[in-house]
């Protein structure tokens, strides 16, 4: 009895933090998905507007002209200015109906060579390039440039951007970061070392749960013990099914890892897109289910209630009063009933297999959804990820339902050699 008592208390204490921790891992997972959101990033107009704001802002800062540049700007020049002489002299030397045109173009034959334009073209046009490519001129185009986008910037107007800012200041406060690499950083060391934690009380629990199997087996044959140590068992197999139905079952994260792509010149890059993220539990399923405005979902949520959370609670207690009870009470036919009958309503098992399908199902359509996202070519590279995970509060329900198989049997051999169970 002390023995087990021990054992008793380290499996409760294993399930108490195991279930804080859990509740803790998706509270953190959850604030993560909301700051790294695809609405507040991949598809927020303020962070297109920011990134790309970014890499004119370097090409204006980092403008110069390089002498081929200059070379084939003054020849635009040139070709600018000889088509306009030759327009002018064209139109003069066409034929003049006018007084004032006749002596226009008698003026201009007598007094301009078009030859000696022609050849002032190049000097010209030097001049011209020199002046637009001086450093008081290009620092007015910066400034007139860096001025456009700012304007530009301004009256770009996103709607997610103040609901961003509000999310973004609480949860840097909540987490004592400044910005979103180091509130990355801090969520993703400490998600780790919770995940780690939870799996090592997941395995914690289940080896108290063996070694009471070993010392049952130890003991088969002390037909005097067989009654305390199931009603002991009872107790384990309660703390394994409280924390399988609220600790996280099933996780699902489906993400853009990278996206990027040039611009300019210059890499334009989105990380950590979180696509969709959902982390429940058995007695979370239920509330949601039960809170929808569908009948349907509502009779689901209620029939997982009654068949894998209520039912068993009841037959654990059936089967310690059959134990436990006097021949009166071992007899009830509500007891029996519970106890013997309604094993094939128990639905924790069907259960088990449903999130187990549930896992594999979801895991197979996202890596087929997402791999069609993953992009690889000269202009575009994406990578996505998958981390839709199996919790600890799944193994701990498996446990659960091993556990109870268990149980049912040495119910049935206490049931064979004891006459007033009988």
């Amino acid at each position: 009895m002390l023995g087990l008592g021990v054992l008793l208390c380290a499996e409760a204490y294993f399930g108490y933090h195991l279930d804080i921790l859990s509740a803790e891992q998706e509270q953190i997972s959850e604030d993560y998905s909301m700051a790294n959101n695809i609405t507040f990033g991949l598809f927020s107009l303020d962070q297109w507007r920011e990134r790309i704001a970014n890499v004119v802002d370097g090409q204006v800062t980092d403008y110069k002209v390089t002498p081929a540049q200059k070379k084939a700007m003054q020849a635009q020049v040139e070709k600018q200015l000889t088509g306009m002489i030759t327009d002018v002299v064209k139109e003069i030397n066409k034929p003049q109906k006018s007084l004032g045109g006749r002596l226009k173009k008698f003026a201009f034959n007598e007094f301009v060579d078009p030859k000696q334009l022609y050849e002032q073209v190049p000097p010209f046009s030097k001049t011209i390039v020199d002046k637009v490519n001086s450093p008081r001129s290009v620092k007015r185009l910066k400034d007139i440039a860096s001025s456009k986008i700012d304007e530009l910037e301004d009256a770009t107007y996103d709607s997610t951007s103040v609901a961003y800012r509000q999310v973004t200041k609480s949860l840097y406060t909540k987490y004592k970061v400044s910005n979103g690499a180091d509130f990355n950083k801090e969520v993703t060391s400490h998600l780790a070392a919770i995940r780690k934690v939870t799996y090592n009380y997941a395995y914690a629990m289940l080896a108290c749960v063996v070694l009471v199997m070993i010392l049952w087996w130890i003991l088969r044959n002390k037909r005097e013990l067989q009654n305390t140590l199931f009603i002991m068992s009872l107790f384990f197999a309660f703390i394994l099914l409280a924390v399988g139905m609220t600790a996280s079952i099933i996780e699902v994260d489906a993400r853009i890892q990278t996206l990027n792509f040039m611009l300019m010149g210059q890499k334009v890059t989105f990380d950590n897109q979180v696509l969709f993220f959902q982390s429940k539990s058995i007695m979370s399923i239920v509330q949601t289910l039960i809170e929808q405005p569908k009948p349907d979902a509502i009779l689901v949520g209620i029939l997982i209630l009654l068949f894998v959370i209520i039912l068993p609670l009841l037959r654990m207690i059936a089967k310690g009063i059959v134990i436990l009870g006097n021949e009166k009470l071992s007899q009830n036919k509500v007891v029996k009933y519970l106890t013997f009958e309604l094993g094939k309503w128990d639905m924790a098992d069907v259960m088990v297999v449903g999130v187990a399908m549930t896992y594999i199902g979801l895991n197979g359509i996202l890596k087929s959804q997402l791999s069609n996202l993953n992009i690889n070519n000269e202009f575009l590279n994406t990578t996505t990820v998958n981390y839709t995970s199996l919790q600890p509060g799944f193994i701990i329900f498996v446990g659960y339902v091993a556990f109870e198989m268990v149980l049912t049997y040495r119910l049935n051999r206490i049931k064979t050699n004891d006459p007033v169970i009988r």
